[in-house]
C-alpha cells in the first residue's frame, strides 16, 4: 500500500460521542414506535437522506415528519429528540487533532443535517471552549452542505477531485461499516474504528 498523505475523519463516533439509542428512545416515548424504521445509525429513510444532503430544510423537515408519522408533535420536540444521540467531545480527541494536523494532510467527513450541526457547534462552544472546529481541517465537508452523503462513491469522489489528493494515499477512517465501501470503491485506504478503539488507538 501506498503511504499516508492525506487522512479523511468521520465526526460522529471517531471525535464526538454518539447513542443512537437516546435519540429512538426520545422518539418511541413520543409516540413515534416506527421510528426505527425511519432511522438508526446504519440506516436512513428518504426523508432523513433529504435532510442529510441539504434537499429539504429544517423547517420542511419537522413537517414532512409530522405528515410522515401522523403526529402532532411540536418543531421542538422533534428538534429535542432529534438530538438527544449528540453527547460529547472528549478533550484528549481534540488534542490529539492538533498534533495529528502536523503529520498529515486532515479533512472531515460527516453525514449530518443542520439541526445536529448546530447542536454539535453548541456543544463544542459550551463544554470544550472551542469555537472554530472546521479550523482543525484543511476543510471539513458535512453532507448537508456538500449535497452528497456517505456510503454513495460519488461523494468522496467529489471530496478527492476537489481537493487533488491522490485516493491509493488517502486514509478514510469511520465507525460505521458501510461507509467505508464507498470509499474503498473510490480507491482509498480504510479502517473501521470500532469502540472501545478511539483514535488515540490507531498509532498514526
Amino acid at each position: 500500500m501506498a503511504p499516508i498523505k492525506n487522512i479523511i475523519f468521520d465526526l460522529g463516533g471517531i471525535f464526538m460521542n454518539l447513542d443512537f439509542g437516546l435519540t429512538e428512545k426520545a422518539f418511541i416515548d413520543l409516540g413515534i414506535t416506527r421510528f426505527p424504521s425511519m432511522f438508526t445509525q446504519h440506516h436512513s429513510n428518504d426523508l432523513f437522506e433529504q435532510l442529510e444532503t441539504g434537499q429539504i430544510s429544517e423547517w420542511e423537515f419537522y413537517e414532512a415528519f409530522r405528515r410522515e408519522t401522523g403526529s402532532s408533535l411540536t418543531n421542538e420536540q422533534i428538534k429535542t429528540a432529534w438530538n438527544a444521540l449528540l453527547l460529547d467531545f472528549p478533550p484528549e480527541r481534540l488534542d490529539w487533532l492538533g498534533r495529528i494536523r502536523n503529520k498529515y494532510r486532515i479533512y472531515l467527513f460527516s453525514n449530518t443535517n443542520r439541526i445536529h450541526y448546530d447542536a454539535f457547534v453548541e456543544i463544542l462552544a459550551r463544554e470544550n471552549n472551542c469555537t472554530d472546529f472546521d479550523s482543525f481541517f484543511i476543510k471539513a465537508y458535512y453532507s448537508h452542505t456538500l449535497g452528497q452523503r456517505k456510503p454513495y462513491v460519488a461523494s468522496f469522489q467529489k471530496i478527492l477531485e476537489e481537493q487533488g489528493l491522490n485516493p491509493a494515499e488517502t486514509l478514510f477512517i469511520d465507525d460505521t461499516a458501510k461507509n467505508l465501501v464507498g470509499a474503498r470503491e473510490a480507491g482509498m485506504q480504510t479502517i473501521h474504528l470500532v469502540a472501545p478503539q478511539t483514535v488515540l488507538d490507531l498509532g498514526l
